[in-house]
This record gives C-alpha cells, sequence and structure tokens, in this order.
C-alpha cells in the first residue's frame, strides 16, 4: 500500500465498494474499531455490508459527526444494510494482550459474525487474520462508505455501553466523557483510584492503582494467540 501524502485530505464515498462489486465481490464488508484510546472498559468494532440498493446517505468518520448524527445514521445503517455485528474485547484482555491486539481481535470477532458473510473486507489502518481478501486504508472511515457505517455503529454501541457502566461507577462522569483521558477524568482517577473496569496496562490508570500491573508469562501467551 502506498503511502499517503502529507495533509492529505478525503471524502468518505462507495467508489471502492463499486469497484469491488464491478470486479465481481458481493459482500464487501467495512470493519472498524472504538475506544482504542480509551481509559477505561471495552474496546468495540463493528463490521457491515451496506446495500447498493438501499444508501445511507451522509456516512463520515464517526468522529466528524456529532452525537444526535450518529444515531440517526446508526439507525438507518441497521435499517438498511445487507448485514451488520458488532464485537467487544473487555478491559482485561487489553491488559493482557495490549490495545492494538485487543483492536484486531474485535474487528475479526464482529466480521466474524456478519451473515452472510463478506466476501470482501475493507478495514481502518490496520490488516486483519482471516481468510479473505482485503484492503487496510489509512484514514478509512473518512474516505469509505462501508468502514464508515462500521465507525459510526461501533461509536454508538459503545458510548451506549459507557452511559449504562456510568450508573454503576458515577464518580467517573462516563456518560460525559466515554472513559477517555479528559481532565475530569484523570482527577476523578486520582481522587477514586480505578475501578475494576478500567485498564491498568495505560499509564494515568497504572499511576493511579494500589494494585499495578504487572508482568507474567502468561501475558506473552495471550498476545501469542491474538496474532
Amino acid at each position: 500500500m502506498r503511502p499517503e501524502p502529507a495533509g492529505a485530505k478525503f471524502r468518505c464515498e462507495a467508489t471502492l465498494e463499486r469497484e469491488l462489486r464491478a470486479r465481481g465481490f458481493h459482500h464487501v464488508a467495512g470493519a472498524d474499531e472504538v475506544g482504542r484510546g480509551a481509559l477505561f472498559g471495552p474496546v468495540f468494532a463493528a463490521a457491515v455490508i451496506l446495500s447498493p440498493d438501499r444508501p445511507v446517505r451522509g456516512l463520515n468518520d464517526s468522529k466528524l459527526l456529532d452525537p444526535g448524527r450518529r444515531e440517526t445514521l446508526a439507525a438507518r445503517i441497521q435499517e438498511r444494510a445487507v448485514a451488520w455485528a458488532v464485537a467487544a474485547v473487555d478491559a482485561a484482555s487489553i491488559d493482557s494482550m495490549n490495545i492494538y491486539q485487543a483492536s484486531r481481535m474485535a474487528m475479526r470477532l464482529a466480521v466474524s459474525r456478519l451473515n452472510p458473510a463478506p466476501d470482501f473486507l475493507l478495514v481502518d489502518a490496520v490488516a486483519l487474520d482471516v481468510l479473505m481478501p482485503q484492503t487496510a486504508l489509512i484514514k478509512g472511515d473518512a474516505r469509505c462508505h462501508a468502514i464508515a457505517a462500521a465507525s459510526i455503529i461501533a461509536k454508538v454501541q459503545r458510548d451506549a455501553c459507557m452511559r449504562v457502566w456510568h450508573e454503576v461507577f458515577p464518580e467517573y462522569g462516563l456518560a460525559e466523557h466515554k472513559g477517555y483521558a479528559t481532565p475530569e477524568h484523570l482527577r476523578a482517577l486520582a481522587q477514586h483510584g480505578p475501578s475494576p473496569l478500567h485498564r491498568l496496562s495505560f499509564e494515568p490508570v497504572r499511576e493511579c492503582s494500589l494494585f499495578p500491573l504487572t508482568y507474567t508469562p502468561q501475558m506473552d501467551l495471550f498476545q501469542a494467540a491474538a496474532q
């Protein structure tokens, strides 16, 4: 894959999906993850096969959309897509195998849950260990409809999860910052210490923990299994 030019700007389009369908691929899926940089909770991923006959207008990188727009688009994607699926990998697994491998695992799980199964995969930034042709696209969620749809579904699902966990751990303000390293969240960590669902392998959490994560040989086994 050729490097993208510095400062390149992208339009979110369905060009790649159309080209792949013209080549004979009938179920082109997009996959993306959200929550990779958060300090709390699971990393989520989604996979989506969009329908060429029932397009969803306004798809874009979920980070560029306001919450209300994301919710509206997520509902339309779920209604009109050929298939969609979500998966999550929890904080304990993230600490065991590292966030990169956990993100890849979440995306693989989401792809494996699609019905019908995809015959080509478009992924945001990374390659996955799946038995099908695929293309990894830098900033794929900002340039490819299928990946953008996956990012929207994953983001809406994870935000909903954070609102639920806010009721369990209200002291951290999860409903507002969704587990990311905001000043509010860092102050709460300093005051209360981490919850059982914080990622102890992340430095801001580890610094506040009375029981910091330490290396064990089993971590190598988890990481090898995820590769």
